[in-house]
């Protein structure tokens, strides 16, 4: 069983050590350095051509659990991987629209699940003082209305077609990639596409942010209590914003979490799958999951506003 960090409440920094007027101040600098960061408008055109697209990955080996920053994600070994197909792009809340409406499917986060009265998802939220936990049960929030039904109306799918999907249980990415005559990839073969021949800490070479420039939908800042949006997010970004990887394949690496058919564990309750990929989430000072090798268990009915998927080819 690997690391566990998803949905264990914890302190923020300013909450853990709130008492303290000097540190309240800091963070209400740092709120208003955000404030001015986010300001600053990043755009990008996603186009149905880019979304559609299959590559056709060839037969190869690779080192996967290759630079390990997480016990769990090594130790390095040789791979061997047939030839498949995956999707250039996550799935997106268009696609995954045309799959509801051709079959009527009801995802997890839309029926009512053991222990919750009301059908909804998890949702981070900011911490305060008050509740310094980021991760809340809303019901409501579902793939239709990720952040929930009093989300504004900017956060709803009708305004993001080209987001990728979310609030989608393992049951819901499976359910889909069987409608479209595919399925989830297995960790090693999202690794390898990940990887596309790269042999240094990040896909896209040994520095995080070269030159100062972000090359993935992750947290800019203090997580949780600062996100400056360097990137030009604070949330999920339509998908083939930020550039492709070697194998012409978009946000392998942050935006959201990927479901794989990869079994992490095997609890009395439910099979718990690998996620890979890091999220819009992922910190410097937290998580630092936004390279191929990283990986994280996920229950299988959870949905949660930052896990997505893709599929390849049976």
């Amino acid at each position: 069983m690997f690391e566990r960090r998803i949905f264990h409440p914890s302190l923020s920094a300013c909450a853990a050590l709130g008492l303290a007027g000097i540190l309240l101040a800091a963070c209400e600098r740092e709120e208003k350095t955000a404030q001015k960061q986010a300001q600053k408008q990043v755009t990008c055109e996603t186009t149905s051509q880019t979304i559609s697209q299959k590559i056709e990955l060839p037969a190869g080996s690779f080192t996967m659990g290759a630079h390990p920053a997480y016990r769990e994600e090594g130790p390095p070994r040789a791979v061997k991987v047939s030839a498949f197909d995956i999707d250039a792009t996550e799935v997106t809340n268009a696609e995954f629209a045309k799959f509801v409406e051709a079959t009527g499917y009801v995802t997890d986060a839309e029926r009512p699940q053991p222990g919750f009265e009301q059908p909804g998802g998890v949702v981070f939220r900011p911490p305060t003082l008050e509740n310094p936990s980021w991760w809340h049960f809303v019901a409501g929030a579902n793939w239709r209305t990720p952040e929930g039904p009093e989300s504004a109306p900017e956060d709803k799918i009708k305004t993001r077609p080209h987001e990728p999907v979310v609030q989608v249980s393992f049951n819901d990415a499976r359910a889909y990639a069987a409608w479209a005559g595919r399925r989830l990839p297995s960790e090693t073969q999202w690794e390898y596409a990940a990887n596309a021949g790269a042999d240094t800490q990040y896909v896209w070479g040994d520095e995080r942010a070269p030159d100062g420039v972000e090359m993935a939908n992750t947290w800019q800042g203090t997580f949780p209590i600062q996100n400056t949006q360097a990137d030009g997010y604070a949330k999920r970004s339509p998908v083939g914003c930020f550039a492709a990887n070697d194998f012409g394949l978009y946000d392998m690496i942050g935006n959201v979490w990927e479901w794989t058919d990869t079994v992490a564990a095997q609890t009395q309750v439910e099979t718990v799958y690998t996620i890979k990929g890091g999220s819009f989430l992922c910190a410097p000072n937290f998580c630092r999951r936004y390279r191929a090798a990283a990986r994280q268990a996920q229950e299988a009915g959870l949905p949660t506003s930052h896990i997505g998927f893709r599929t390849v080819s049976k």
